[in-house]
C-alpha cells in the first residue's frame, strides 16, 4: 500500500494508455462514470433551488436573495466538490479505492496514533459510514418523489397519484436488484448524458434572456446575503447544501473508474451543466418569483413537460441505483473488516467483481425508503433529513483527511492547517444549518447512523469477547504439538480441514473431536482467513502455507475488504504451494457456538441480546466460505459472554 503527497495512481487511471486509443478508452470510462457517479448530484437541480425559496426555511425570492443564493451555491460546488473532493480527498486512496470505510481502513493500517487515539478515529469513520446508510434510505425517496411530483404540474388532478407512483417505482427498483445492474448499466451513461444536456440547455435559454444573473459568481453576493439575512440566511445554507449532496459518491466510486475520468467528466461536462441550470432557475425567478414552488419544471416548455418528467424519473432511478449499490459495498466492507456478521452476498456479474447483491441490505433499504415516502409525504419535507446526513459525512471526511495528510503524507503543519481549516469552516457552516432542522426530519439519518454504529460496535466487541472465551478453552499450536509428542493419538487415513479464527490457536472443534472420538486424520490443515485492511490482496501473496510436525499444515488466506473468501480458490493456491489436498476427499470441521449471556461481561444486557440475535442469524461458515455441505462436520460449543 503506498500513499504519498502526490497521491498514488489508481488502478483505473493506470490502465488508460496514451494516444488515440487511450483517449477513446478514457471517453468510454468517463461516460460510464457519468451514469454511475454523477446521478445523485445531477438530480439536485430538481429540489435544491426550490428549497432555498419555498422550503420550511425558504426566503423571499427577491433579486438580492436570488443572487446571494446562487453565489453561495456556486462557491459550494467549487469549494466542496472541485477543491475538497476532486483535488485533495481523492488523493487519499487505499490501493486505488475510495470511500469513508476505505479511508478508515487506511488510517487503521498506517497512522501511527496511540491505540486509544486510533480507536477514536476508527469510531468516527465507522459512524460516518453508518450515517451514509441513513442517506442511502433518503436518496431514492427524495429523488424519485421530486421527479414524480412533476405529475401534479402536468395536471393538478394527478396530485393524488404522486405517492402511489413513487412507491411503485421504488418497489420495482428494489425488486430488480437481484438481477444485477450489468444490463441496465449500459444505458446509464447515455441517459444521464441526455439529462445533463437538457439541464444545461434549459438553463442557458433563461441566462440568455437575463445575462446579468452571471454576476452571482462574485463571492460578495453570498457574503452580503448572509450578513443581510443573518439567522434566516444561515438557515438557508441547509438548502444550498442540497446542491452538493452527491459529492461523497465521487470519492466512494473512485475505485471503479479512477480519479482522471471522474475529474475530467466533472470539469468538462457536469459542473457547467449544473451551473447553467441553477443560474437559469435563478434568472427565471428574477422575472417570476411566484414560480419558486417548482422552479425546475418552470423552465420546461409545456410541449416538453411529459417527456421531461419521464426523463427526470429515469434519472432519479439511476441516481438511486448508484447509492443502493454503494450500500451493498459498505455492507461487504464492514463484514470483511469484522463489524458485521456474515451475510449472503451474491455476485451479479462474471466480469465485474464490484457488482454484488446483498439481500438483507436490499430488503431493509426497500422497507425504510418506502416508509420514508409514506411518512414524509413530499420531497420538501424529506429535504431537511437529507442534508443532515451528508453534512455529517463530509465533516468526518475532513477530519480523517487531516490525519492521513499529517501522518502518511507528512504535510507541513502550516499548509495543512490552512487547508483543513478552510474545509472545516465550510463543513461546519453547512452542518450547523442542517442541524437547525433536527426536529423537522434531520434526526432520522443521525438516528439510523447511531443505531448502525451501535450494532457494528456490538458485533465487533462481542466477537472479541467470544474469541477470548474460546482461547481460554484451547491450546496454542506449540502446546498442542508438544502434547502430541508425549501421547500420539490414533491416526486414520484421510484429509481434514479445520477453520480457525486465530492461526496461533488450535481450533476448539479439533480438541473436541480428539477428546470424544479419540482419533485424528493423517493429514490435517488449519485454515485461517485473515481480513486485511486493503481492498484486495493479489494471488501472489494471498495464501501462505507452513508445514508443521505430525502431518499438520497451517494455511493463512488473506483477503481484502472488497473480496469474498472462497475455499476452492484457497485450496487451489495452497496446493500450488505444496499442500496436495484433494477437494472432494476433504472433511471440513467447524465449531458452532451457542452464546449464553454472562452478567459479568462489559456488554450491556440489551447489547448481549443484539449480539446473540446477530450471531444466530449470521450466514453459516459453510455458505460463507463456499464449503461443500456434504463434507462438513459441525461441533457445537456453548460459550458465555
Amino acid at each position: 500500500m503506498s500513499v504519498n503527497a502526490a497521491g498514488p495512481e489508481s488502478r483505473t487511471d493506470s490502465t488508460v494508455p496514451d494516444g488515440a486509443g487511450g483517449m477513446k478508452k478514457l471517453a468510454g470510462i468517463s461516460l460510464a462514470a457519468l451514469g454511475v457517479v454523477f446521478g445523485d448530484i445531477g438530480t439536485s437541480p430538481l429540489y435544491a433551488i426550490r428549497e432555498c425559496f419555498h422550503g420550511d426555511y425558504g426566503i423571499a425570492a427577491s433579486n438580492a436573495n436570488i443572487l446571494g443564493v446562487l453565489s453561495l451555491l456556486f462557491w459550494a460546488l467549487i469549494l466542496i466538490v472541485s477543491l475538497k473532493y476532486l483535488t485533495f480527498i481523492m488523493r487519499a486512496d487505499n490501493e486505488g479505492e475510495g470511500g469513508i470505510l476505505a479511508l478508515t481502513a487506511l488510517i487503521i493500517g498506517q497512522c501511527k496514533e496511540k491505540k486509544r487515539d486510533r480507536w477514536v478515529l476508527v469510531s468516527i469513520g465507522l459512524f460516518g459510514a453508518s450515517v451514509l446508510l441513513g442517506e442511502a434510505m433518503i436518496t431514492p425517496a427524495i429523488s424519485v418523489l421530486s421527479a414524480t411530483e412533476g405529475l401534479q404540474i402536468i395536471a393538478p388532478d394527478f396530485a393524488d397519484m404522486v405517492i402511489p407512483a413513487t412507491v411503485v417505482i421504488l418497489a420495482g427498483l428494489f425488486l430488480f436488484q437481484h438481477n444485477g445492474t450489468a444490463r441496465l448499466g449500459a444505458l446509464f451513461g447515455p441517459i444521464i448524458l441526455l439529462w445533463f444536456f437538457c439541464l444545461g440547455a434549459l438553463g442557458l435559454v433563461q441566462i440568455i434572456k437575463y445575462p446579468q444573473i452571471l454576476e452571482a459568481v462574485m463571492p460578495w453576493y453570498g457574503i452580503s446575503f448572509l450578513f443581510n439575512n443573518q439567522v434566516h440566511g444561515f438557515l438557508v445554507l441547509g438548502a444550498v447544501f442540497l446542491a452538493v449532496t452527491g459529492a461523497e459518491a465521487l470519492y466512494a466510486d473512485m475505485g471503479h473508474f479512477g480519479r482522471r475520468p471522474i475529474r475530467l467528466t466533472w470539469v468538462v461536462f457536469v459542473l457547467p451543466a449544473l451551473l447553467l441550470n441553477y443560474f437559469g432557475q435563478g434568472a427565471f425567478l428574477i422575472g417570476s418569483p411566484e414560480a419558486s414552488s417548482h422552479p425546475f419544471y418552470a423552465l420546461v416548455p409545456s410541449w416538453a413537460m411529459i417527456p421531461m418528467v419521464l426523463l427526470a424519473t429515469v434519472a432519479t432511478v439511476i441516481a438511486s441505483q448508484a447509492l443502493i449499490t454503494g450500500v451493498y459495498s459498505i455492507t461487504q466492507q464492514a463484514m470483511q473488516l469484522g463489524y458485521l456478521p456474515r451475510l449472503t452476498v451474491t455476485h451479479t456479474s462474471a466480469s465485474h467483481i464490484g457488482q454484488i447483491y446483498v439481500p438483507a441490505a436490499n430488503w431493509a433499504l426497500m422497507a425504510a425508503t418506502i416508509g420514508l415516502v409514506l411518512g414524509f409525504g413530499s420531497s420538501s419535507r424529506l429535504a431537511a433529513a437529507y442534508g443532515a446526513s451528508m453534512t455529517t459525512t463530509m465533516l468526518i471526511s475532513t477530519i480523517l483527511f487531516f490525519f492521513v495528510a499529517r501522518d502518511l503524507w507528512k504535510w507541513r503543519p502550516p499548509v495543512l492547517w490552512v487547508l483543513v481549516s478552510l474545509f472545516a469552516v465550510v463543513d461546519l457552516s453547512f452542518f450547523g444549518a442542517s442541524m437547525s432542522k433536527l426536529f423537522h426530519g434531520a434526526w432520522f439519518p443521525l438516528a439510523v447512523g447511531l443505531l448502525m454504529f451501535t450494532l457494528m460496535n456490538t458485533w465487533k466487541q462481542g466477537r472479541q469477547l467470544l474469541m477470548r472465551q474460546l482461547q481460554d478453552r484451547t491450546l496454542t499450536v506449540d502446546e498442542f504439538m508438544s502434547s502430541l509428542a508425549l501421547q500420539e493419538p490414533q491416526r486414520v487415513p484421510g484429509q481434514a480441514v479445520y477453520l480457525t479464527a486465530n492461526p496461533d490457536i488450535v481450533p476448539i472443534a479439533l480438541l473436541h473431536n480428539l477428546r470424544h472420538n479419540k482419533v485424528l486424520h493423517s493429514e490435517i490443515a488449519l485454515f485461517h482467513f485473515s481480513n486485511e485492511r486493503v481492498p484486495r490482496v493479489p494471488n501472489s501473496r494471498k495464501v501462505e502455507v507452513v508445514r508443521l510436525k505430525g502431518g499438520f499444515t497451517q494455511v493463512v488466506a488473506r483477503y481484502g475488504f472488497l473480496e469474498y473468501p472462497n475455499i476452492r480458490q484457497v485450496l487451489e493456491l495452497a496446493n500450488d504451494h505444496g499442500l496436495n489436498f484433494k477437494p472432494e476427499a476433504i472433511s471440513f470441521f467447524l465449531s458452532r457456538e451457542k452464546i449464553v449471556a454472562d452478567e459479568k461481561t462489559k456488554l450491556f444486557p440489551s447489547r448481549k441480546k443484539f449480539f446473540a440475535l446477530m450471531a444466530r442469524n449470521a450466514l453459516s461458515a459453510t455458505a460463507y466460505y463456499g464449503l461443500p455441505s456434504g463434507q462438513v462436520i459441525e461441533i457445537g460449543v456453548q460459550v458465555q459472554i
